[in-house]
């Protein structure tokens, strides 16, 4: 078509097209052709009904929705030079991505402003007017951050208000406190709070930022937040800081049991033993005294005969150990486990081996109700029937032989049978019973039918002696025996 013109309509073409061709004397080329693009771009919304425009994505040069945060921070990011650096930096770019590197106005607008002079709602504004009167310098847009936030970064909060956000759960930085009467003032308001886990992060920025002495010298007035700070450092194992506080605060007695605790920590036998013997002359009180002692007798007690026993079950010629394999090691184990433990394995040992009860006994203080307690349930366990007779049966000085348990029969009858003992030494047990009311009630439980039957002839009891009966099997011996009792004339019962 070009072809059949002549060559002053080809000139004319050229001057009146909007794409003008190519020459070499052009200046700012790229910016013209931009201005030529925003003047086809706005020309397209001609062609778009104002129906559909809510249904539109509108899209920018680098191909992202306008509109969107990235697109907008993209925007306004770099538009801090003024417009004549903006036009230089057009000319070094030779694409058309540099149209989002164009300055926009400066505003405090959130991303609402982008949707400034619509026509009507749902219309969005066109891209001449995005692109008129830049002023010479605009800011980036602030995007959804709360006025209140500000004053966290120009650090101007009061001890008062610190605590306060501290307590809503909010960040806050202390590091602005950096004289001692701020720091100090920050605590106080902590503690007016009452809240430990206020209380507890300034003393951790105090800690952090105060000399030992210092630290020490000012939470000696202020006795809540020392308490805080003695249960924070035993909570995360400061042991190192806790003594030198107690050794300040001359706490002689509090000193050498946060020394002792570190005992803890020593995993080695031998070590711990060695350990807990520079424990024993520390100031403790006398009570405590004695359990450092023990604890330090025990371990070692329990360090020889972990060595016996280990040598023993791995030889396998003790019956004991090849019936019963050990599950654990006794090292470290309470002074009742090793009771136990002792009963089970070393029961018929003399006194004076370490590993005999007797000796565990008598060595220790252990009471006669702990010991007889102990020694059942170890013995009952093993089934051993002749040792746990042989436990609750006394001699006086005449020879007659009497069964006492300091601990009471009933608890004796419900170990045995927890142990599932036979319903005969279980019978013998439950007739030992002194309460009647207690007797019937452990018999019936655990079916012990002649204490039952023989406990109500003795009561004279004909009525509960017949709901008895109905209890038995039909045909049983027990059920003969309670027809043998309820007719005969030898009785005048009471009901």
């Amino acid at each position: 078509m070009l072809m059949n013109r002549t060559k002053g309509d080809e000139e004319e073409y050229w001057n009146s097209s909007k794409f003008k061709a190519f020459t070499f004397d052009d200046e700012d080329d790229e910016l013209s052709q931009l201005k030529e693009s925003k003047r086809a771009v706005n020309s397209l919304r001609d062609f778009v009904d104002d129906e559909d425009d809510d249904d539109l994505e509108r899209v920018s040069w680098s191909g992202e929705p306008v509109g969107s945060i990235s697109w907008s921070i993209k925007e306004t990011a770099g538009n801090s030079g003024s417009s004549q650096e903006g036009r230089e930096q057009l000319k070094s770019r030779n694409s058309f991505s540099t149209y989002a590197q164009l300055p926009k106005p400066a505003s405090t607008y959130s991303l609402s402003s982008f949707f400034r002079g619509r026509t009507r709602p749902g219309s969005f504004q066109s891209l001449s007017d995005a692109l008129s009167d830049v002023p010479p310098k605009s800011y980036a847009p602030e995007l959804g951050r709360p006025k209140g936030e500000y004053r966290d970064y120009s650090n101007d909060w009061s001890p008062s208000d610190t605590v306060r956000r501290l307590r809503k759960g909010k960040v806050c930085s202390l590091e602005r406190f950096r004289s001692l009467q701020d720091k100090l003032q920050l605590l106080e308001e902590a503690v007016s709070m009452h809240d430990g886990n206020v209380i507890t992060a300034v003393l951790i920025f105090l800690k952090r930022t105060l000399s030992k002495e210092i630290l020490f010298r000012e939470l000696e007035v202020r006795q809540v937040a020392l308490r805080h700070l003695i249960h924070f450092l035993k909570e995360i194992g400061d042991q190192k800081l806790l003594l030198d506080l107690f050794r300040f605060l001359d706490r002689t007695e509090e000193l050498a049991l946060s020394h002792y605790r570190e005992h803890l920590t020593i995993q080695d036998p031998e070590k711990r033993k060695e350990f807990l013997k520079t424990c024993i002359g520390l100031p403790f009180s006398a009570e405590d005294s004695a359990h450092i002692q023990d604890h330090y007798t025990l371990l070692e007690r329990q360090i020889i005969i972990e060595a016996n026993d280990r040598h023993l079950e791995s030889a396998g010629q003790t019956e004991i150990f090849r019936k019963h394999p050990r599950k654990a090691s006794i090292l470290n184990m309470p002074l009742v486990t090793t009771l136990f433990y002792s009963c089970f394995y070393h029961y018929t040992e003399a006194e004076g081996t370490f590993s005999s009860p007797v000796n565990l006994k008598k060595t220790f203080k252990i009471p006669d109700k702990q010991y007889v307690l102990t020694a059942l349930a170890a013995r009952a366990k093993l089934r051993a029937w002749h040792d746990v007779d042989a436990l609750f049966t006394t001699k006086n000085w005449l020879g007659y032989t009497k069964k006492r348990a300091p601990i009471g029969f009933h608890r004796v009858v419900e170990i045995l049978h927890k142990n599932s003992a036979p319903v005969q030494i279980l019978q013998e047990y439950v007739n030992l019973v002194e309460d009647v009311d207690t007797k019937l009630n452990l018999a019936t439980k655990f079916k012990c039918h002649d204490v039952v039957i023989d406990t109500c002839r003795d009561l004279k009891d004909r009525q509960q002696l017949l709901a008895y009966r109905s209890k038995v099997d039909k045909g049983s011996a027990e059920e003969e025996k309670i027809d043998a009792i309820l007719n005969s004339s030898q009785i005048r019962w009471k009901n």
